[in-house]
């Protein structure tokens, strides 16, 4: 028996990050956003969440490019409002949904994010940072201000590089010295 596949449209978008992947439905809620070098990650994650998957090749919406853009131009709060809508676990929803919540401009900790969430065992840390890393939606889903308690970056599915320039775009962290810049920008 054949399962039928679902129906998504895919919208190339260019960013300061390079080109990145938007995945949205017919009502033109995001499934996921990528970046264009990690595209194998974009049809796994795809393929978890939904099955059977079809991507139609489309001109990105206006709104939500229009947000980016607005975004990468320095308006933080422009991506506040679009519309997501995810598959995944009821944890790794719960997850999803506080990641919105977090400012542009601040950051919080694994530990005190599992802690809004109402775990009190310090290991549901390790539970909370595993559904952020495998968040389908980058920059609108702000899994990038969620950092170490001692202030490191930790992980990101798409390259500290990446999260580093978006804090730093955010101004949730102070630049690296040029130097340091030029090397994390070689990065993505």
């Amino acid at each position: 028996m054949n399962t039928p596949s679902t129906l998504f449209l895919l919208s190339r978008i260019e960013s300061p990050m390079g080109g990145m992947l938007l995945v949205t439905d017919a009502r033109q809620v995001v499934r996921a956003l990528d970046f264009a070098d990690h595209e194998a990650y974009l049809h796994r994650g795809l393929r978890e969440h939904y099955g059977r998957v079809e991507l139609a090749e489309a001109p990105p919406p206006a709104g939500i490019a229009r947000a980016l853009a607005r975004y990468f131009a320095g308006t933080l709060d422009a991506l506040d409002a679009l519309p997501t809508e995810t598959a995944g676990s009821p944890l790794q929803r719960r997850v999803w949904a506080a990641l919105r919540g977090i400012p542009a401009g601040t950051t919080t900790s694994y530990g005190k994010l599992a802690r809004e969430l109402g775990f009190d065992d310090p290991r549901a840390a390790i539970a909370i940072g595993a559904a952020n890393g495998s968040n389908p939606i980058a920059i609108i889903v702000p899994c990038h201000r969620v950092i170490a308690s001692s202030g490191d970056l930790k992980g990101y599915a798409w390259g500290l590089p990446r999260k580093r320039w978006l804090l730093e775009h955010e101004k949730a962290i102070s630049p690296q010295s040029a130097t340091m810049e030029t090397a994390a920008l070689s990065g993505f």
